[in-house]
């Protein structure tokens, strides 16, 4: 592979109707070509073009449907902070995607070092969970556990 391929692509600023597009498919990522072209005041063509040109750029990354996980039987949630050894972070990614439930890793600054956040069962679940499978890799050091009461996802503005 050459270097331009390897490389990865410059970010680009977003026009406004880049930006109306990417409002809308937030708000609905299964609406059509036709319903955000005839919101955004583009042809179906332009529309069309845009949401492909989004995605071949990354800037879309993927369609994905909003979940109550609660209702999908996923009654615990959490955000479980990790300090993990020095440099072993790609390490202890791989091993955290693999966990059920886990929704998102992040790689952070501050008193702590990685934020996890799982949805379980229930507490049992998230106990064993942290105590038997994020507790026992070698590289994790210590874990502090943060219940989520609730939580409300935030959408842009229609």
């Amino acid at each position: 592979m050459s270097d331009s391929q390897l490389a990865p692509k410059a970010a680009r600023a977003l026009d406004p109707i880049d930006s109306a597009i990417l409002r809308l498919l937030r708000l609905d990522g299964r609406a059509s070509v036709r319903a955000v072209a005839e919101q955004v005041h583009i042809s179906r063509a332009n529309a069309y073009a845009r949401i492909n040109r989004l995605v071949e750029d990354g800037v879309v990354r993927g369609f994905t449907a909003r979940v109550d996980h609660e209702r999908a039987g996923q009654g615990a949630s959490a955000y479980i902070t990790l300090k993990i050894v020095q440099n072993s972070w790609r390490t202890v990614r791989s091993q955290l995607e693999q966990l059920p439930g886990a929704a998102h890793i992040a790689l952070v600054s501050g008193d702590f070092d990685v934020l996890l956040l799982v949805h379980t069962a229930d507490n049992r679940e998230l106990r064993e969970l942290v105590l038997t499978r994020i507790q026992a890799m070698p590289e994790v050091l210590s874990t502090r556990t943060l219940l989520v009461f609730e939580e409300t996802d935030l959408l842009p503005e229609p």
